[in-house]
């Protein structure tokens, strides 16, 4: 073995095969991940694909019927207890207790924990994550945005090494996302490892490596820079006027395969780059619109990607 090849540390994650199975049909089949310690890695999919059953296969909440792996070194089969010490599991619905305060939720999670030095580890846990102006605000009356921010200060107590957050932005205002993901990357840049998952696709840039899933399968995985040149598509934008009628027509035409629209434009895109050509043509001359080639965007390339892929629900 080389020196490069035993100077290269073992991923966070390394899973095989995960398979769950319910009432005869596959929530999630045959999935395979590596994660490397400090990265932020994003699960992408829409509702129901998968994710959140995923999450918990690895962290030891939720037995796999198949497969095999390490989490933090540990067995995801036979050492999930051990697992489940070293993780911050935040999920979707805020789960904490609505008629404690901030200061009073986190102590009773910190005993859960049975942690040392309690009272100083919430404290500091507090002043961390910018909540010490509200310690002693109801968490029943705080916004979706200070929910997320107290749960996520819950997940981290105990110090853990891997974080799993299952829809975390789900429901709060744009600019308690930006906080929130500024928060994620601190933890990275400290080496914690985390595990995101989001339907929202204009997220995914916030993470640095993407998982496609759909239907229980991962269509797609690796560097998010670098996923959607793996769809093999091209892809037109176009603004200006009339766009509702020219995207109709375009839909009819061979060679495109998406027409979506973006704001005030309209991103048309195709595994051919002749045939989009050609298929856009008529319209390239039209002193009303504005045409420019740009890169295929995760959007584009997880439609394309799951243009093929069988729902397992039906």
């Amino acid at each position: 073995m080389s020196g490069a090849a035993q100077n290269t540390p073992a991923p966070v994650i390394d899973v095989h095969g995960l398979t769950k199975r319910y009432h005869g049909r596959a929530v999630v089949d045959n999935f395979d991940l590596a994660v490397p310690r400090g990265a932020v890695y994003g699960f992408l999919g829409p509702n129901g694909s998968g994710k959140t059953t995923t999450l918990r296969m690895i962290c030891g909440l939720l037995k796999p019927d198949a497969g095999e792996g390490l989490c933090l070194g540990h067995d995801v089969i036979i050492q999930a207890a051990q697992i489940k010490t070293q993780v911050g599991y935040m999920t979707q619905k805020f789960s904490l207790w609505e008629d404690l305060t901030i200061a009073e939720n986190l102590d009773f999670v910190a005993r859960m924990y049975g942690l040392q030095h309690r009272k100083k580890r919430v404290s500091a846990a507090i002043e961390k994550l910018g909540l010490e102006a509200r310690k002693n605000q109801l968490a029943g009356t705080l916004s979706g945005g200070w929910k997320q921010r107290l749960a996520l200060t819950a997940c981290m107590l105990h110090e853990p090494q891997l974080l799993l957050l299952d829809e975390p932005t789900a429901g709060v205002d744009p600019k308690a996302r930006r906080d929130f993901w500024e928060t994620i990357h601190q933890l990275s840049d400290e080496g914690i490892t985390i595990l995101v998952s989001t339907h929202y696709m204009d997220e995914a840039v916030q993470c640095d490596f993407i998982a496609y899933i759909a239907y229980g399968k991962k269509l797609i995985d690796g560097p998010a820079a670098t996923v959607p040149q793996a769809a093999r598509l091209h892809t037109w934008k176009v603004s200006g006027k009339n766009l509702g009628a020219l995207a109709r027509a375009l839909r009819t035409q061979g060679g495109v395969e998406q027409v979506a629209r973006f704001g005030t434009a309209l991103h048309i895109s195709g595994p051919n780059e002749q045939k989009l050509a050609a298929a856009i043509a008529p319209w390239r001359d039209d002193p009303a619109l504005h045409w420019q080639k740009i890169p295929t965007g995760l959007e584009e390339a997880f439609i394309h990607l799951m243009r093929d892929t069988e729902d397992n629900f039906q």
